[in-house]
């Protein structure tokens, strides 16, 4: 299964639209806030997939829950924005977070800075921000059981 991580689109839709463009076998997008108007755009046009929502600190008025969890193939995924969990000065809050709900996968946002690392027996990603020149996404493989990582840039 591929799955498309986006956060922190602050109104960029079409460097969105063009990171889930590029990952044609995606049959899921977890976004982790911040630009839900852009991801409910981007949900309209791509009905195939599957989208998977929290808010971010910057989405005002949101209904969206500020974290959420899901079964993929197997592997337990929690995702957040981060804001709640202090993820600016550390990321033991939310690695914690998914400990208790004995998560394989930690997704977040909020610092714009890209993370992508195999550790204390967890997958932790940060996309980074689908914003602007450096704009950037993650994509999650899981086959067979394996987890297979990686961050995408948009130059």
């Amino acid at each position: 299964m591929k799955i498309i991580v986006l956060s922190d689109i602050h109104g960029d839709y079409f460097r969105a639209k063009e990171a889930v463009d590029k990952v044609k076998t995606a049959e899921v997008v977890i976004f982790t806030g911040d630009g839900e108007r852009d991801i409910d755009r981007l949900e309209e046009i791509y009905p195939d997939i599957k989208f998977l929502k929290v808010r971010g600190n910057c989405d005002m008025g949101s209904n969206l829950p500020v974290a959420d969890s899901i079964t993929l193939e197997g592997k337990k995924i929690f995702y957040t924005h981060g804001h709640m969990y202090n993820v600016k000065y550390s990321e033991y809050d939310v690695r914690e977070a998914a400990r208790e709900r004995k998560a394989d996968i930690v997704l977040y946002g909020h610092t714009h800075i890209p993370v992508n690392e195999y550790k204390d027996d967890m997958w932790v990603m940060n996309p980074g921000s689908c914003h602007g020149y450096d704009a950037s996404f993650g994509t999650i493989d899981i086959q067979n059981g394996q987890v297979l990582t990686n961050i995408i840039h948009l130059r």
